[in-house]
């Protein structure tokens, strides 16, 4: 459970970004914040964070490109989210350090090639990425 635990406090920060004061202010009450918080978050919470990850995958004894065990698990799963999520949101940043996770990368292309997710992912009850989730695009906090 310490794995997921940490992805949600990697998500926390994700929101955090586009509302670093108070979840009920509107982005544009503390748009200057979130760009100092985004510009940290980008340049290094997103690396530590996902190069922990990727670590983890190196050093699971199993070697068969999980983060727990030989086999998917929630844990990868919601890695999976969270990799898709953060290229939406910030791509500039991803594209900039996708080439130091090719575990991760891989993990999140066989989770989304799996027969039931690749048909979730191309039905209608997957939700696109949009500006009213967690997962929010503002091009000025992606630099």
């Amino acid at each position: 459970h310490q794995l997921q635990l940490t992805i949600a406090d990697l998500l926390t920060e994700v929101h955090d970004c586009h509302h670093p004061i108070a979840g009920g202010l509107y982005y544009e009450d503390q748009k200057r914040e979130a760009k100092r918080r985004a510009a940290d978050f980008t340049a290094n919470r997103v690396p530590k964070f996902l190069g922990y990850f990727e670590r983890v995958l190196a050093q699971n004894p199993r070697r068969g490109g999980y983060l727990v065990g030989g086999r998917l698990s929630y844990v990868d799963l919601s890695m999976f989210q969270m990799v898709a999520g953060l290229r939406y949101a910030f791509p500039r940043t991803m594209a900039r350090i996708e080439p130091e996770l090719p575990g991760l990368l891989a993990l999140h292309d066989r989770a989304s090639a799996r027969p039931r997710i690749a048909a979730y992912l191309a039905s209608k009850r997957r939700l696109a990425f949009n500006e009213d989730g967690i997962f929010r695009h503002y091009p000025e906090l992606d630099r």
